[in-house]
């Protein structure tokens, strides 16, 4: 089913809407969940409330690539379970080590003002990703957006460990200059 149609399934209320999301993109969005939680239950229950949340807030602007709709809810709604486990010392797994290794990057405000920040700083992190080589833009993406593993990533890149690894340290360092460049600092 193509995403159109799906997107039409939640705007007439069908009721099919969500198991032919499920159909299509379930497994992608547990996935995106299972990597930030590492716990199998967690993450069904992040992907169910995920489509809860698509069935209420599908724009007056039909969302234009669909995945990404369902996966950048999924991924928030992750981690704040992810942010909520922590607070309550249970749990750690890969979402953690992601999180520590771009701490000092990531603002922790929450106001009006961090929120248009939070906006410039997202517009010159894509404007970033664009000057890198695909490999290493991919390795990055993979790593800090789906939260996939090292180990994970250099299967999928045909590549050692150390390489991606490498590939990611020298990344964070060109992103932290490119930033100060740009005067925004964290």
């Amino acid at each position: 089913m193509k995403d159109t149609e799906l997107i039409n399934l939640y705007w007439n209320r069908s009721e099919s809407a969500i198991s032919e999301t499920d159909k299509k993109y379930g497994s992608y969005c547990r996935k995106i969940s299972y990597n930030i939680l590492s716990n199998i239950e967690d993450s069904k229950e992040c992907v169910n409330d995920t489509f809860f949340n698509a069935w209420n807030s599908i724009p007056d602007d039909k969302p234009d690539i669909f995945s990404a709709y369902l996966g950048k809810i999924t991924r928030n709604l992750s981690i704040n379970r992810y942010n909520k486990k922590r607070a309550k010392k249970r749990g750690s797994g890969e979402a953690e080590i992601v999180l520590n290794e771009l701490e000092n990057m990531i603002p922790s405000k929450s106001s009006i003002e961090s929120e248009i920040e939070s906006k410039l700083i997202t517009k010159k992190l894509n404007q970033f990703l664009w000057t890198l080589k695909k490999e290493d833009r991919i390795i990055f993406v993979r790593r800090y957006w789906y939260v996939d593993s090292i180990k994970d990533i250099a299967k999928k890149m045909g590549a050692s460990e150390s390489k991606v690894k490498s590939i990611l340290f020298r990344t964070r360092k060109k992103l932290k200059t490119y930033l100060e460049q740009e005067e925004i600092y964290l």
